[in-house]
């Protein structure tokens, strides 16, 4: 709680060993919230939180030991050196020599040895990253991770990711970049307004959400021609232009488009970033 508002309720889900779980919603949906619980940078108000098995409150310092964390805000010492940053974290963690850390960041294309206060945006998120990575942690909480990185910088993050998980730790992953977390994670939780609205597995989520096929006509037929077609809607129209969302196979969809000259079809897979879209429109139900 804060104060009379309410930060996150209702919200149980497990994440298990080697799983990259990506946690989505809007901005004040509650995702930055539950990390701080986790972390225990703030205390719940009622509810049982654990990780490795232990109390995330009682038992906080042994938690952070095993956990890297990057955040969403991050902030770092501005007058050191990303060397003498990660020297002075590397001797918290018991951490002996900087040689991963440096891999990771020739890895991210980071220099080491300017002031960070004199570094872009990407590179202070380049540190972030070598902090959080650098002491192979059994779970990564990862807040935005991508911001301000370029392209190439993200395939080598998303590669890290991977990396991490196949070694058996944990990454939770939240991130406004839907095809992000499309990209590198097994399963996702959805949360509104504080509310868990769903947890599954990706490749669930896309077999449920509608696929978006738009044919281009010599003449449009009229409103409503494919209203008997078994899981066809017709959703927008420009002109001789026609959008249809499709659920369920394509044939019976195909067959009546051949009742028209069609000069163009296109068709978009249902991806994340629909099934996300459907559920704050109320379109999908938790």
């Amino acid at each position: 709680m804060y104060g009379r508002q309410t930060g996150v309720r209702e919200l149980t889900f497990a994440v298990g060993p080697g799983e990259v779980f990506g946690f989505l919603g809007p901005n004040g949906a509650g995702k930055t919230t539950t990390i701080r619980l986790m972390l225990d940078l703030i205390r719940p108000t009622s509810g049982r939180l654990e990780i490795f098995g232990l109390d995330a409150r009682t038992e906080s310092v042994e938690i952070r030991q095993r956990t890297g964390y990057v955040p969403g805000d991050l902030r770092l010492y501005d007058r050191l050196t990303g060397r003498e940053l990660l020297e002075f974290l590397a001797h918290l963690r018991g951490v002996r020599h900087l040689r991963y850390a440096e891999e990771l960041a020739e890895r991210l294309g980071l220099g080491l040895d300017r002031p960070i206060h004199a570094l872009s945006k990407g590179n202070r998120q380049k540190v972030g990253l070598v902090q959080a990575f650098m002491h192979r942690p059994e779970l990564l909480v990862l807040d935005e991770p991508t911001a301000g990185l370029d392209p190439l910088v993200q395939q080598v993050f998303y590669d890290l990711v991977g990396e991490a998980a196949a070694e058996g730790r944990t990454v939770f992953l939240s991130s406004h970049v839907l095809s992000e977390v499309q990209h590198i994670a097994g399963r996702v939780a959805v949360v509104r307004e504080g509310l868990l609205v769903l947890v599954d597995e990706i490749e669930s989520l896309r077999e449920r959400a509608a696929t978006r096929v738009e044919a281009t006509f010599e003449e449009a037929p009229p409103p409503g021609a494919f209203a008997d077609v078994a899981g066809v809607t017709e959703v927008e129209r420009r002109g001789p232009t026609v959008v249809y969302s499709l659920r369920g196979p394509a044939d019976p969809l195909v067959k009546a488009l051949a009742r028209y000259r069609v000069l163009g079809l296109d068709s978009h897979e249902a991806d994340l970033e629909d099934v996300f879209v459907g559920l704050y429109r109320g379109e999908d139900a938790a």
